[in-house]
């Protein structure tokens, strides 16, 4: 406990001010805007060659956002090349599901291309995108449903646009209703549905390498404003 007239110790997230004549070191130096947008698009280009997922892009991503000091930056790319370069021997992308009177589960690390197909014919596509690899910027998912759908999930920090349309049923979207970051990923939902839909689950940080159940039960409290906070 600090007692009366003793200054209280400092914060050690923030960065100590030099002393008088004495030169700030390079890594206390604070972050412009620039910087931040920088690491962004430097995490950008090795989620494109393989090197991060989708969530941990995000994951990255939401601390370049928040660094104050260069060393802050410097923590989120140490165990990255300092030049992009397509990486050797990647897998084939992925680019159809399929789920005729059953269904089928995606879950793990996984590369998509720039599109990704999920057919659904009386059954379900169950597709968790939050360990892909997505080439590029962004991604579309075509959902093609007869009474049947897919349940996607991804992280509520991407932008999502739902398009397509829906007869004798309907698309849903469910989880964390937060702002996409700036720069995030684009996916782009298109659903096509004839007695059936889809449902696309916004997944916040709190569900990051959790179950799929305790995932959705955390995106429901998002729903409701009762997530506790991050920590």
């Amino acid at each position: 406990m600090t007692s009366p007239g003793q200054p209280a110790p400092a914060d050690p997230g923030e960065p100590r001010p030099a002393g008088p004549g004495q030169p700030v070191p390079e890594g206390e130096l604070r972050v412009s805007d620039s910087e931040r947008d920088a690491a962004l698009q430097v995490l950008s280009g090795h989620a494109a060659e393989g090197r991060l997922t989708l969530d941990e892009l995000e994951e990255r991503a939401g601390r370049a956002l928040t660094a104050k000091t260069r060393a802050d930056l410097a923590t989120i790319t140490r165990d990255l090349p300092a030049e992009a370069a397509p990486a050797a021997a990647r897998k084939p992308p992925v680019r159809w599901f399929v789920a005729i009177m059953g269904g089928s589960r995606r879950r793990g690390r996984f590369r998509t291309g720039s599109q990704l197909n999920s057919l659904a014919i009386m059954g379900g596509d169950e597709i968790d995108l939050r360990d892909a690899e997505i080439d590029g910027g962004g991604l579309t998912l075509n959902l093609y449903a007869l009474m049947g759908g897919s349940t996607i999930y991804l992280p509520d920090s991407v932008d999502v646009e739902v398009s397509g349309f829906s007869i004798m049923g309907g698309n849903e979207e469910r989880g964390s209703s937060v702002r996409p970051r700036p720069g995030a990923p684009l996916v782009h939902v298109k659903t096509f549905s004839l007695m059936g839909g889809n449902t696309i689950w916004r997944l916040p940080p709190q569900a990051r390498g959790l179950p799929l159940p305790e995932s959705r039960n955390l995106a429901e409290q998002a729903e409701h404003g009762q997530l506790p906070s991050a920590g």
